[in-house]
């Protein structure tokens, strides 16, 4: 665990550090820029380029190229919030203890804002140096599918229709494994692909993040009912107010945790199988099992 402690620090830094310094030369009005690097500067757990990172280190050192594509897919990950926190969609004021987006640079800016985080990732995918153009080509029709309308948002929009219904386990899944996991499944596998993983790594590192997107979830919901409000840097409960379905609400908060357990042994079943070393991404499960935000 001291390793993974190690590793989460120094690649955490490493990311916050190249993150904003892949938009800081973008030739664009300075607004939009100043907006773009607002949400990037909010931080947050950064566990999707983590996982990615983590994954190729499975398999070789991390080189600098990596970073890039790492970070590509967070920005996905921002704009996504910045959607999110909308008065149309979340209609949230805070996001990790400050103003969103909108708040500070009004709607229009906001999403203008997240259509240049989504599209700049596209960007440096295709611009990946060290990389075959295939494997790019890999990169970028796997990114699209995660995060268009048969990865993120299609989950989102299913989400939507949810608000105020009582939706069957089965239903709350599968949103959630577009919603949330689909993105987290394309961090894993997108450091498989650069890192040339064999085929059947693959495979079995798929089915280790479509359990690792659900326990990110299930823990979520979780942390909505009996998370700190200042620690998350929102308000809990704010699931409960919008009528949402969520794992406590379907299986209670005792049913909710019991479900925690039992993808965190699917999602360790998952590497058994691994030729890499998996000690980071097992390590994964009880960081996003024990978080607090």
């Amino acid at each position: 665990m001291e390793e993974f402690k190690r590793f989460m620090e120094k690649q955490r830094q490493e990311i916050d550090r190249q993150l904003p310094a892949l938009l800081e030369n973008l030739d664009c009005p300075e607004m939009l820029k100043e907006a773009m690097l607002y949400s990037v500067h909010a931080g947050g757990k950064r566990v999707r380029p983590l996982l990615t990172l983590a994954v190729i280190e499975s398999y070789r050192d991390i080189t600098n190229s990596d970073y890039v594509a790492a970070c590509a897919h967070e920005l996905v990950h921002t704009y996504s919030l910045i959607h999110d926190d909308l008065p149309a969609m979340d209609d949230d004021d805070y996001r990790r203890g400050q103003l969103t987006n909108h708040k500070v640079y009004g709607e229009a800016v906001a999403i203008l804002a997240g259509d240049a985080l989504l599209t700049r990732a596209f960007e440096l995918i295709g611009s990946l140096q060290h990389v075959t153009e295939s494997k790019k080509t890999n990169l970028i029709v796997e990114l699209a599918k995660a995060s268009g309308a048969e990865g993120m948002v299609g989950g989102q929009v299913s989400d939507l229709a949810g608000e105020g219904k009582d939706l069957q386990l089965a239903e709350l899944e599968m949103i959630h494994h577009h919603k949330t996991g689909a993105l987290i499944t394309y961090a894993i596998i997108s450091g498989a692909i650069v890192s040339d993983a064999p085929e059947e790594d693959i495979r079995s590192l798929r089915s280790f993040s479509k359990h690792l997107g659900l326990l990110f979830q299930i823990k979520d919901d979780i942390l909505d009912v009996e998370g700190d409000s200042e620690t998350m840097g929102k308000p809990a409960g704010s699931d409960e107010g919008k009528m949402k379905s969520t794992y406590p609400r379907l299986l209670t908060l005792a049913g909710a945790k019991e479900k925690l357990i039992f993808h965190a042994e699917k999602a360790r079943e998952s590497l058994h199988s691994i030729s890499g070393n998996t000690e980071l991404l097992d390590s994964f499960i009880s960081y996003i099992m024990n978080r607090t935000h």
